[in-house]
């Protein structure tokens, strides 16, 4: 991990900042610094900068703090993601805060098995956490927002069309005839469906919503592979 992250900077008159409990474990346990050494740190949804270690023991560490850069800027893309399987969403929801993206719409879809939606890794807490690892990797401090939509067709039907609106539309589908475009310096919408894809209706469903089928090429790749590669093509 790359950067130690706060909620709040509870800085006293002198600039300095006491860490303690996760982030001094963090600290210890990850960046391992000496008296002297300086830091990345960050305010969620807030600044980044530099903490120099002036104190520190298993208890506690003090950190001289200075906040005076903004974060890196978003790729211009809402991720629509069929929700995937238990164990592998914590890693997929680090990949999105690392990658930037500060909007994910979690989905449902007839691939997606009914269990899914009961894991304990869509509590709030599970999802802020998964997310926070991704920041902190990625040294970034601004958290997305998770949408969570059970039922499909009012999904597609009700909001999607709004959500896309101005915006290049397109979902992956492995059997597209489209290959996928390389950065349209424009915003976009993306929808990846779980592995196998979306079913036919489905995408019925998205085209009619303004979106367009596109495809990586012939292999079919698991949902954490596809989208670095997708943003990586997409995205500046």
């Amino acid at each position: 991990m790359n950067l130690l992250l706060f909620d709040d900077l509870r800085v006293d008159d002198a600039g300095r900042l006491a860490v303690t409990g996760r982030q001094l474990r963090h600290l210890i346990g990850t960046l391992k610094p000496a008296l002297g050494d300086s830091i990345r740190i960050g305010r969620i949804d807030g600044k980044l900068g530099t903490g120099v270690v002036v104190s520190l023991s298993s208890e506690k560490a003090i950190l001289e703090v200075h906040l005076d850069r903004e974060p890196p800027s978003a790729p211009a893309l809402k991720l629509i993601l069929a929700l995937p399987r238990p164990k592998v969403l914590g890693r997929i929801l680090q990949a999105v805060a690392a990658l930037g993206i500060k909007e994910l719409y979690l989905i449902n879809s007839y691939r997606v098995e009914k269990s899914y939606w009961q894991t304990p890794r869509l509590r709030d807490e599970a999802i802020r956490e998964a997310l926070w690892l991704g920041l902190e990797q990625g040294c970034d401090t601004g958290m997305p927002r998770v949408y969570q939509h059970k039922l499909f067709r009012p999904f597609a039907e009700d909001q999607l069309p709004a959500l896309a609106a101005g915006s290049l539309a397109l979902v992956a589908h492995p059997l597209a005839a489209e290959s996928c475009p390389r950065r349209p310096g424009q915003a976009i919408t993306l929808a990846i469906g779980p592995e196998g894809g979306f079913i036919h209706y489905e995408i019925n469903k998205l085209a009619e919503a303004g979106f367009s089928p596109v495809t990586l090429g012939p292999r079919i790749l698991r949902v954490e592979t596809a989208l670095p590669f997708l943003l990586g093509r997409l995205c500046p």
